[in-house]
């Protein structure tokens, strides 16, 4: 079936509309690209759209719901949760038909895509069953980061994933924004240059005034449930702009009004990075025990022989000054303040690749993408455990290439 695609609009690249395949009308370019909106038209004019089936319906699952309700290449056609109230409200909400198993959703609905925004433990304990049920099935599937607290857990699920040569994509949203494409087109451009450092702030605002004990049972009780239910954020940032990191040092700390509190939370991490091109990054993050002051809650700067950047508030403002800084910067506001902005767009993406059939390999923001930032993070409380010491993330699974798509 020949696919014939209209002009992206918005925030596409001039070097993304440029690069087309000469097979099928698909691209060639699988880069990191943020492409907002365009159509896909079958023969006779037929809009395709995805299948697809939710699972897990509190907070998270129902802004994925809105965004598969709004998406063309989706169509939310089933949702599930092990609580039926909330399956009921969701599947009326939404006009779709509800389950209370995954095992019934996936022998009832003729499914390309399972979305799992379920949490648990530190946010990622009760990732790997759905998961892995749905590879299983043959099922593409999107995760909720992070794509599981458990190092191992998050291993079997991206090679089951290659096993079955299915896409196992990850929200790793926080890239997926106007200022992220505008400064990675800096960088392909060569306005950047060599890296030489990065400074990635990223986490909560607060102070000991503020401070309450953790309610929810996700996280009260848990050292590492900052590291493990949020690091993978700013990781998935700074791998995305400077690539694999092999060496991590980190120290990591609580501060006394915690700690009298008998709140065992490791909420303040200061992780200094080597990269594998040989710059070097710091990353600092805390949960609402401080405010930040300049950039806001997120901020990320990245220094090249060439030229600076600067992304403030992840969404809302990037800044550019070119080496040696003597002229004026280059400033863009984005005039968006909703962080929930970011969750469309990087759902969009996914349904995008996943219905252009790009490699798997290129798949944006992937299971193995997710994977790196847990090795990272499993990295950090090796290296706290150990004192500070200089640690070495576990290798991630090798890239083989698809023999269908690698043509040169």
């Amino acid at each position: 079936m020949a696919i014939r695609f209209l002009p992206f609009v918005a925030f596409a690249s001039k070097a993304c509309t440029e690069q087309w395949a000469s097979r099928s009308g698909v691209l060639t370019d699988y880069g990191s690209r943020i492409v907002l909106r365009f159509s896909l038209h079958a023969q006779g004019g037929k809009k395709m759209a995805l299948q697809v089936g939710l699972v897990g319906l509190r907070g998270i699952g129902n802004l994925h719901a809105q965004c598969h309700t709004k998406d063309p290449l989706s169509h939310l056609v089933a949702v599930c949760d092990v609580v039926k109230e909330r399956a009921d409200a969701a599947a009326q909400k939404y006009g779709v038909r509800a389950y209370y198993s995954l095992k019934d959703m996936l022998a009832n609905e003729n499914l390309d895509v399972v979305d799992v925004t379920t949490g648990g433990y530190e946010n990622g304990s009760w990732h790997f069953e759905p998961v892995m049920e749905a590879l299983e099935a043959g099922k593409h599937v999107l995760v909720e980061k992070p794509i599981s607290n458990d190092i191992h857990e998050a291993r079997q699920m991206v090679a089951k994933a290659a096993e079955k040569d299915l896409y196992l994509g990850c929200n790793l949203n926080h890239y997926f924004t106007p200022p992220a494409e505008r400064a990675k087109k800096y960088q392909q451009d060569g306005q950047i240059g060599e890296l030489v450092y990065c400074l990635h702030k990223m986490g909560f605002n607060g102070g000991e005034e503020g401070y309450a004990y953790p309610a929810s049972s996700r996280f009260a009780g848990f050292p590492y449930a900052h590291l493990k239910a949020f690091l993978t954020h700013p990781f998935s940032v700074m791998r995305y702009f400077c690539g694999d990191i092999t060496h991590i040092q980190a120290f990591v700390s609580r501060p006394s009004f915690r700690t009298h509190e008998a709140d065992p939370m490791l909420s303040i991490a200061g992780v200094n990075v080597r990269f594998v091109n040989g710059g070097v990054g710091y990353l600092l993050s805390q949960r609402g025990d401080a405010t930040f002051g300049l950039g806001g809650w997120w901020s990320f700067e990245l220094a090249g022989t060439k030229g600076t950047f600067c992304i403030e508030n992840c969404i809302e403002k990037l800044t550019y000054w070119k080496a040696p800084g003597n002229t004026p910067p280059e400033v863009m506001n984005t005039g968006i303040t909703d962080f929930n902005a970011t969750f469309p767009r990087r759902i969009h993406a996914f349904l995008e690749d996943v219905t252009n059939k790009v490699p798997r390999e290129n798949l944006r923001a992937s299971g193995r993408d997710a994977l790196a930032t847990m090795e990272y993070i499993f990295a950090v409380i090796e290296s706290y455990e150990s004192g500070g010491a200089m640690v070495r993330p576990h290798p991630l699974p090798l890239l083989k290439g698809d023999p269908a798509s690698l043509l040169d």
